[in-house]
């Protein structure tokens, strides 16, 4: 009996690994875990608690446990600031942090990284992607996404070669992503000849769309482009079939996630979504699912695997530092180049990928199928 109790301790042992003995860490992700945009956020929580969760099966970070503590921000601005602030408050208690995945909007961000410029610590942001917050010489700012730089010229050449779109409306919500956004893509549509019919700017998250629908009407698209979240795409898609507008459907990133899909079907079907982080049905195999159905209890959805990656780009950082050390952490990141669930990653002196990747999603029975670049 104590030699098969021994056999028994030692397999779970060799399954387990050597367990972390030197204290804890701390990795805060920040991004709406309450609201119409909670699901991306929870989400991205679960892709960095499975990752963390590897990690401490592995021994941990430089021998510490990753300890994932969860914030949020409720996808508003002044409430990030709030919570940028109270990581700052932890670390001068002398909590030992280690970094900040987040935030998953480019609003909260850009108003959390004044404070987050001046910390201790690394930021790597899951899904931000409006340009400038890799342009205002942040040294510890990353991105495991690519940005609207890159997503516009994409979603453009798609919309007019693999749509055909002609009389194009491009509608946008009124904050910084959406606002952004429509500047990327407008202009990488003089460069294909082509101007939009119409543009029309609408406010983010807003329960009816309905005095927005006749300028569009009025256009008489053949593709209508949303650059926003599905707080915005799931109200505005049912309130255009309403009015019987049958144009192309296609919007950004922003909608990449099971909520646009499930809140505006059956609207949603036959839409299009792009997106700027694959989907986890093609990149992640099957002992990532268990892990990650270890951890949430739940399928990963989207934005979970830019969450995992995030947090992988931060421990390859410091585990090639050998050390937590900020700044010293992020000058490993930039010489990084390993491959991770989003790609292959190497970085650019401001924090951007090397290599952007953008992808198109068609809804198909429900479900999200890769149409640009077609998988493998």
């Amino acid at each position: 009996m104590k030699k098969l109790i021994l056999l028994l301790t030692l397999a779970l042992a060799a399954c387990s690994g050597i367990a972390p003995s030197k204290g804890e860490v701390t990795l805060y992700v920040v991004a709406p875990l309450s609201g119409w945009q909670a699901n991306g956020g929870q989400t991205v929580v679960g892709g960095a608690r499975t990752m963390a969760d590897q990690l401490n099966r592995q021994g941990g970070l430089l021998g510490y446990t990753v300890k994932v503590v969860a914030l949020d921000d409720q996808a508003d601005s002044d409430v990030a600031v709030e919570k940028a602030k109270e990581i700052a408050d932890a670390i001068k208690q002398g909590k030992k942090v280690i970094g900040v995945i987040g935030h998953l909007n480019s609003g909260q961000t850009l108003a959390a990284m004044p404070i987050y410029k001046d910390l201790p610590l690394i930021v790597v942001t899951p899904t931000a992607s409006e340009v400038s917050l890799t342009q205002q010489g942040y040294r510890n700012f990353f991105r495991v996404n690519a940005t609207d730089a890159a997503q516009g010229p994409a979603l453009a050449r798609f919309i007019v070669e693999q749509l055909g779109g002609k009389r194009i409306v491009v509608v946008h919500a009124d904050n910084e992503y959406g606002n952004g956004l429509r500047d990327q893509i407008t202009n990488a549509f003089k460069t294909l000849g082509v101007t939009p019919a119409a543009t029309v700017k609408i406010p983010e998250a807003q329960t009816t769309y309905a005095k927005f629908i006749a300028p569009i009407k009025d256009a008489q698209p053949d593709v209508v482009f949303l650059a926003g979240y599905e707080t915005e795409g799931m109200v505005l898609l049912p309130e255009l079939r309403d009015a019987g507008i049958t144009a192309k459907f296609i919007c950004s990133d922003g909608c990449f996630n099971s909520t646009y899909v499930d809140e505006a079907a059956p609207a949603s079907e036959g839409t299009y979504v792009g997106a700027i982080t694959p989907d986890p049905k093609i990149v992640g195999d099957k002992t990532w699912w268990q892990d990650y159905q270890r951890v949430e209890s739940r399928n990963p959805d989207t934005y979970s695997v830019p969450g995992y990656a995030a947090l992988a780009v931060l421990a390859e950082g410091v585990k090639k530092a050998n050390t937590f050390d900020a700044a010293r952490v992020a000058d490993a990141i930039r010489a990084l180049d390993f491959n991770t669930l989003v790609g292959r990653v190497t970085y650019d002196a401001n924090g951007d990928l090397k290599e952007q990747r953008v992808y198109v999603f068609q809804v198909r029975e429900g479900a999200f199928a890769q149409v640009y670049p077609k998988a493998q």
